[in-house]
């Protein structure tokens, strides 16, 4: 069954209408009755499995197929990868904070950096990192801990920060030579990296410059209200585990492998300090770890029921709708962007949509005339833009896994209206397709 060509099925996305009326719709529902919070009142994993629930109905094959491909969906080797990342990040937040490396960040960072500058501090230091190692999710695990801890300090919103780091996580994620989506969006379309790089650059470094100016002014309200202490050596200490894991993300290392030696150099310098005993060590990394439950069972679920859409024939459909408006240099841009969007949110999974999308972009380069270095770039761009914008994407559910690890709780609708970089960079790349066409 695995051999024969999947056809074209537009009801195969069904689910996702399901899954975006039970978790918006109820959400909703929650706020008109006027409770806090309401984006918490529905669970993610629950709307994940009735959308699951709905994907089973679709294709004629047995309901014990059906539930194989599913699972076979969940055990993907991305899947697989993700988990393990939000597993060690778990450990290693809980780790640090136990050992007292957060409230050493905090001061340290008090004492010299200026309170009204920390969030576009924050946005700033996750660009720079991003952009080095080329991993928005290895970026996000390794700033995210750090960057919560100002929040009650400085009296700063704990979605302001989150959004700020995702930013600029996705900044380095779309612009990094050494990208895995950099290398998608090349290799599909035949282009040189350093080509693609440059074309990025007059789209992507505007925005992100408009979004630091925003972080700026968002962060401003910060300055005066903390007193700064006295820091001594202890804390830097303390904080040798954040710029171990730095340092090794800047040299390159696999980003589970930063994680695991961090993780054992907190733990070590918490219990050399007599910050916690060795079996109050064990202990919270066990919660660490566990704490990352709901995060877990979210990226499982989501790639069971991606796996399943995809065997029903709901990728196929819609690339081949959006492949069919593309009638001329003027469109195929656009159509590009939207069909690498749209893949995007169905697999949650920013490479992997280029790589769905990207030999239909290239055919409609070649057919139009259309630069594949532009081509190769609104492909990078757009699935950046949108892959930093999913609540159930990898780069949002490791900060809000990395929160939750913290006893901290950021409202969904709070991040959103928190993540300004991503809308920012989708408006610079259709300012730019509007520019092209002028000439």
């Amino acid at each position: 069954m695995s051999g024969d060509p999947i056809k074209p099925s537009g009801t195969a996305l069904v689910p996702f209408a399901v899954f975006a009326a039970f978790y918006v719709g109820l959400s909703l529902f929650a706020a008109h009755l006027g409770f806090e919070m309401p984006w918490y009142k529905v669970s993610m994993p629950v709307a994940f499995i009735v959308a699951s629930a709905a994907s089973l109905l679709f294709g004629r094959r047995s309901l014990d197929e059906k539930v194989e491909t599913y699972a076979r969906g969940m055990g993907d080797t991305n899947i697989m990868v993700m988990c393990l990342v939000f597993i060690l990040a778990g450990a290693f937040a809980t780790i640090a904070k136990g050992a007292g490396a957060v409230d050493a960040a905090v001061a340290i960072a008090e004492r010299f950096v200026p309170a009204q500058f920390m969030v576009a501090g924050v946005f700033l230091v996750s660009c720079l990192i991003s952009l080095a190692i080329g991993t928005s999710c290895g970026t996000i695990a390794a700033v995210a801990p750090i960057a919560l801890g100002f929040a009650e300090p400085l009296h700063l919103s704990h979605a302001l920060l989150m959004g700020a780091t995702i930013g600029g996580a996705m900044f380095g994620d779309n612009m990094s030579m050494i990208s895995d989506t950099t290398i998608a969006a090349t290799r599909t379309q035949g282009v040189r990296m350093k080509d693609k790089f440059l074309a990025n650059g007059f789209i992507a470094s505007p925005a992100a410059l408009v979004a630091l100016f925003l972080y700026a002014m968002s962060g401003s309200s910060a300055a005066g209200v903390v007193e700064a202490a006295p820091v001594s050596g202890e804390h830097f200490i303390l904080v040798a585990p954040y710029v171990f894991v730095l340092a090794l993300a800047l040299a390159g290392f696999n980003v589970m492998a930063l994680l695991f030696f961090g993780t054992l150099l907190s733990a070590a310098i918490g219990g050399a300090l007599g910050r916690f005993a060795f079996f109050d060590a064990m202990d919270l990394l066990g919660k660490g770890a566990l704490g990352m439950g709901e995060t877990l069972i979210v990226a499982l679920l989501a790639g069971g029921l991606f796996r399943s859409v995809r065997e029903n024939g709901g990728i196929a459909w819609l690339t081949d709708r959006i492949a069919k408006v593309i009638r001329g240099p003027r469109s195929c841009e656009l159509g590009v962007f939207l069909l690498v969007s749209a893949v995007n949110c169905f697999t949650a999974n920013n490479t992997v949509a280029i790589v769905i999308a990207g030999p239909i972009a290239k055919a409609c380069s070649e057919k139009f005339k259309v630069d594949p270095v532009r081509v190769a770039s609104v492909l990078d761009t757009a699935s950046c833009v949108v892959q930093g914008l999913l609540p159930y994407g990898a780069q949002i559910l490791i900060a809000m896994g990395v929160a939750k690890g913290l006893d901290i709780q950021v409202d969904s609708l709070s991040l959103a209206k928190s993540l300004y970089y991503q809308p920012l960079l989708a408006l610079a790349v259709l300012l730019s397709m509007l520019k092209l066409r002028g000439r």
